[in-house]
């Protein structure tokens, strides 16, 4: 046989190889057998194709079922849609439900300032579900996955100054969002001094927001405190 006919035939019989064996094993020799590719570690992962949002959609025709990394919002996705209409979904995670709760210890910090300050409620850590997804630093928190999240404040509060009503806000970046949280005046007359503000928003969120809640004067100048160490609180879920 000539060196010529001897080439072919060689490729010829790794052609019929690759066919009959066409699955792939990293980090093993013997993948199983309803994979077309197998990887086995027990010191290294897997790294997707990682890029933000513009990136992800200046992509030409991805195909149904591409998969890839969203370091915007900090999301597994893959494409439901079709080639010429995309739609990325989201992977699913066990982070809803997820939560966490602080209490305050500041009882000195004026809330009814006439600019907005930053209520302390982030003092004593009642619990934080995933320390990964909620990062608190001071008197905010930074929310670390994209998704709808409720957030619940409570807040008493204490004051001398008759006609007292201090309005507390949700700000996201800096922001006012969401509703009013306010109270009748206190009267600070008869011994009614104290009062409470308590109030629920559901808020859509982006990787990486930052929550405040502030304080701001609503009626009569002057000190309005939280009554006690332990009697205010700040509560944030995801829910979706």
């Amino acid at each position: 046989m000539t060196s010529k006919k001897l080439h072919w035939a060689l490729l010829f019989v790794l052609a019929i190889s690759y066919n009959g064996f066409s699955q792939v094993g990293i980090g093993t020799t013997g993948p199983d057998a309803s994979s077309i590719l197998e990887i086995s570690s027990t010191t290294q992962g897997i790294l997707l194709p990682r890029m933000i949002t513009a990136q992800r959609n200046a992509i030409v025709s991805p195909a149904t079922g591409l998969t890839l990394y969203n370091s915007t919002t900090n999301q597994y996705q893959y494409n439901i849609g079709t080639p010429a209409a995309p739609v990325w979904n989201t992977l699913a995670t066990s982070n809803v439900g997820q939560s966490f709760k602080y209490s305050n210890t500041d009882i000195t910090t004026n809330v009814n300032p006439a600019t907005a300050v930053n209520v302390p409620l982030f003092g004593t850590l009642n619990w934080n579900d995933n320390n990964s997804l909620y990062v608190v630093s001071g008197n905010q928190v930074t929310i670390i996955q994209a998704g709808r999240y409720s957030v619940n404040v409570n807040i008493a509060i204490t004051s001398t100054v008759q006609r007292a009503s201090p309005e507390i806000r949700i700000t996201v970046n800096g922001t006012a969002v969401g509703t009013y949280g306010s109270t009748g005046y206190i009267r600070s007359m008869g011994s009614h001094n104290e009062s409470s503000i308590n109030f629920t928003e559901v808020l859509q969120l982006n990787a990486n927001d930052v929550v405040r809640i502030t304080g701001s004067q609503g009626a009569s100048s002057g000190a309005v405190t939280m009554r006690n160490a332990g009697s205010s609180n700040v509560y944030i879920e995801k829910k979706s």
